[in-house]
């Protein structure tokens, strides 16, 4: 409704930035969090770049925003999707998450392959553009990418913070930052056009509330399941909403899309599977 898809994402940063910034502030617990959050800095627990995880949310609607238009949601998704559980398998070797170093067995490649295997048979059915640039294809694979280190490094300054919400407050103010600095370049290279706020219903504004609440919830699950497996339940959950979508909205279910739905709970089992028996 705003007609860019880099201010819709601005909008819905903001707001997002703006009621995580409201609770940290009126709540002592978290105020404290902010507080132990510097100490841990001041003594190496944790590392500054290990601040910005944010960064990697605005690479994601950056890359979605410039990439959907020209390659269609299907092949942006499945670029995404093979680009974060990739990612997810290295940063689960490297410890990179509080959950700590995990092996890479054939479980869980094997559950990986499905994750991805469960994207590209949801979005079988779903139109896209006949034109793909590479670029853009890699520029989507390095968001995923980007997606699945900032939830490890989001869960260790959850963990360092004893807060999760103190480390969505951070993704949001670098988030912002970094898709204030993107919107502003635009209008000034008259890229984009900003148009003023939408007068529609309120629901229209609610993609930033969901959004403190789903980096609150990765950076503490995060902790306890690991880099892997969170990125798999969240791909289950995506395929899950947009199944609800097509019922409620369209008034019908894509076979693909259930398809996908089950591939994508058959790769957590495989993935607890692997929990169970590591060999």
């Amino acid at each position: 409704m705003v007609g860019s898809g880099l201010q819709a994402a601005l909008i819905s940063f903001s707001l997002g930035l703006l009621i995580a910034s409201i609770i940290v502030v009126s709540s002592a617990k978290l105020r404290l969090g902010v507080t132990t959050l510097r100490l841990a800095m001041r003594e190496h627990h944790i590392r500054r770049w290990e601040l910005f995880g944010g960064f990697f949310g605005a690479l994601f609607v950056l890359s979605q925003s410039l990439s959907v238009p020209v390659i269609g949601v299907a092949l942006f998704s499945v670029a995404l999707v093979s680009g974060q559980s990739a990612s997810a398998l290295i940063d689960d070797r490297l410890g990179l998450g509080p959950h700590g170093r995990q092996p890479v067995t054939r479980w869980r490649v094997l559950s990986a392959l499905i994750g991805v295997s469960a994207v590209i048979v949801a979005v079988s059915g779903r139109p896209s553009s006949a034109e793909i640039p590479f670029w853009l294809v890699s520029l989507c694979f390095v968001a995923g990418i980007g997606g699945s280190i900032q939830q490890a490094i989001n869960g260790r300054v959850s963990a360092a913070a004893e807060e999760p919400l103190v480390a969505a407050w951070l993704n949001f103010v670098t988030g912002v930052s970094i898709l204030l600095l993107a919107f502003g370049i635009m209008v000034a290279f008259g890229t984009v056009q900003p148009r003023a706020l939408p007068s529609g219903p309120l629901w229209l504004y609610v993609g930033g509330v969901v959004g403190v609440i789903f980096i609150a919830t990765a950076s503490w699950v995060v902790g306890k399941i690991g880099v892997l497996r969170l990125s798999l339940l969240a791909i289950a959950g995506q395929l899950v909403g947009s199944l609800l979508l097509d019922l409620v909205v369209n008034g019908y279910l894509d076979s693909p899309l259930i398809i996908g739905v089950l591939l994508a709970f058959t790769a957590v089992s495989v993935n607890t599977i692997q929990v169970k028996n590591p060999a």
